[in-house]
Parts: structure tokens; C-alpha cells; sequence
């Protein structure tokens, strides 16, 4: 039955009767731990730019005088 709903849950209690009750919590936490925080975590300068450049670009369309 996977693919559905129903399925999810089932699997879901699943997990969590042949794992324990925290299942979701520590599979969670291992893909927090593997995280290398690159991108605009290492370099909070380049966020501010980015976030900037960003802001200044409207996605309206302009209004014809």
C-alpha cells in the first residue's frame, strides 16, 4: 500500500513500534550532524549582498505611464 495516505501512517507506526518512540527525532538529529554549514551560513557577508540584490529585483510587471 505504499504511494498512499493510508500507507504513510502505517508505516510511520511501523517505525516507530519496531524502533522506538524518538525514531523520527534521531533519524532527524543524523542529518542535522552531517550538515557541513557551507553556503551563506559560512559567509554572512555574502548573504547580506545576495539578499540585497534580491530585494531590489520587483517580480511586478512595470506600469506603463
Amino acid at each position: 500500500m505504499a504511494g498512499t495516505k493510508n500507507g504513510g501512517k502505517a508505516a510511520a507506526k511501523t517505525n516507530v513500534t519496531r524502533h522506538g518512540a524518538d525514531f523520527y527525532a534521531r533519524i532527524g538529529a543524523m542529518g542535522g550532524k552531517k550538515s557541513t554549514t557551507g553556503g551563506f551560513a559560512a559567509n554572512r557577508e555574502l548573504a547580506r549582498i545576495a539578499g540585497a540584490k534580491g530585494g531590489r529585483i520587483s517580480r511586478r510587471t512595470k506600469k506603463e505611464a
